[in-house]
This record gives structure tokens, sequence and C-alpha cells, in this order.
């Protein structure tokens, strides 16, 4: 899934045309992905064409404050914190924490050296499935898809990599895509967050920071990803149950949603 070349709002991504189960595809213009829109300009027509209604915003609330989105004309913003427990019992992880992590080498060194860095997204990504603040955030962004009216609807957290990447996983799961089809979306952002970290890669590594951790701490691997269908299988048994018992979306609410976004 190529990214939309938009000036103002990195990794913007349509999730339509994505192959999904009984020979369908996800409606193009639908159901779009993003990091954060701080920098977003009213004056980028390749945004503003997109005729978004609706943005699911799943970042922190010290995140909105720090940064906050620029409104896109005419959309109506929903605030869906995914990761409000878990930093009250952990701390901020590293998924929130991206730009202060690559400005203090030192400081990533100390909390995510030496493989560390992947255990702690890996517990990240578990948070995502087992945490009420997760289960209700990604509750209220599939709710929203029920609604046709709601669309074309935006969501995004800071880079648009984690808490975005399993909103997008749990949404192609529903709709029928299979999981090399979900895997392959789910890394498909790399190309574009490293660009965007780029300068801050850049000043990490010469200040002495360790390249490989710096693309570890901005990029996504297959084991994150792998950790949160572990807890999925754990807690519940499959992407199905997780949907309809943990996040509380009925059959029906299901149906909805496939309806309005597959074809």
């Amino acid at each position: 899934m190529p990214a939309i070349p938009a000036t103002s709002v990195t990794n913007l991504r349509d999730l339509g045309t994505l192959p999904l189960s009984g020979g369908r595809t996800v409606r193009p213009g639908r159901v779009f992905r993003s990091g954060q829109l701080d920098r977003l300009d009213p004056a980028d027509g390749v945004v503003t064409a997109l005729g978004i209604r609706t943005v699911v915003d799943l970042r922190t609330a010290r995140e909105r404050a720090d940064r906050p989105d620029h409104p896109l004309p005419d959309s109506r913003v929903v605030v869906a914190d995914v990761l409000a427990d878990y930093l009250a019992v952990s701390g901020l992880p590293p998924a929130a924490r991206l730009k202060q992590l690559l400005a203090d080498p030192a400081l990533a060194e100390q909390h995510l050296g030496g493989g560390r860095v992947r255990r702690a997204f890996e517990k990240t990504y578990r948070a995502f499935v087992a945490s009420d603040s997760a289960r209700a955030s990604y509750r209220a962004f599939l709710t929203e898809l029920t609604d046709p009216a709601a669309t074309p609807l935006l969501f995004h957290c800071t880079a648009g990599k984690d808490r975005t990447g399993w909103a997008a996983t749990v949404l192609l799961s529903l709709l029928g895509a299979d999981e090399e089809t979900v895997r392959a979306e789910f890394l498909s952002v790399n190309p574009a967050v490293r660009e965007a970290f780029a300068p801050l890669v850049e000043g990490f590594t010469a200040q002495g920071g360790d390249p490989e951790l710096a693309l570890a701490i901005i990029g996504v691997a297959p084991e994150y990803l792998a950790a949160a269908y572990d807890e999925v299988a754990v807690r519940h048994g499959s992407m199905e149950k997780y949907v309809r018992e943990g996040l509380g979306i009925s059959e029906e609410e299901t149906e909805r949603i496939r309806a309005h976004l597959s074809s």
C-alpha cells in the first residue's frame, strides 16, 4: 500500500484496494491512516481532497497538548487514548516518546539498548490488546466505522506506525484480510517513517548513538505484531472473538462495517 504523497502529513495511506477473502477488496477513499496532523497545511490539496469527515486521534493527552493537530475542514475529532492505562503503570513507552529518545542517545541506550527495544515494543503491543483504555479506544474506532456518514475517516497516532498499525490490523482482520496481507500492510510503513525521522536519526548517530537502535525505535518489526497476536490468542483465542468479546463489537456492527468498507 503506497504512501499518499502529501506535503504536510507524514505516512498518509489509503487502506483501499487491499485484498480480502472471497475476491473482495477494501473500498478506496473510505479509511485512511497517517502520522499526527500537527503540521497539516490547509492549502495541502492532496489532504483536503480526501474529504475527511472524521479524525480518530489515538495519542495520549500529553502528545495532543505538545503537538495539537491542525483541524481538517468540516471534520470532527474523536479522541481515543490507547495508552492511557499503560502510562499510568509503566511510564511513557517508546511508542509515545520517539523524539525524546532520538534526541538523547544515552537515554535511549539506558532504556532500550542491548535488545531491550524489541521487548519494550512487544510489551506495548500486548497492552494494545489487554488494557482497558486500549480496548475502549479501538472499540470507539470501530464504532465510528459502523456509520457510513463518519467516512471518509482518518485515524492516526504520532508516527502512524504502532497504535495506528494495530488499528489497521484489527480493521483489516475484521474485513477478512488474511495474515499475510495484514502483515505486509503493517510493515509497509517502514520506508515512510524512516524518511520522516531521517534528520533525527542522523542527529542521533552524530551524537554517537547506535543507528540500529534508532531504526528499531522508529520502525516496526514482525515481532511486534506477533506479540499482539499472541496476546489475542491467549485472552480470546481468535481475532474474531477479540473483536466481539474484547472490543464489544457485535456481529450486526461487524456486518455493517463490512458492507460499507468492502466490495
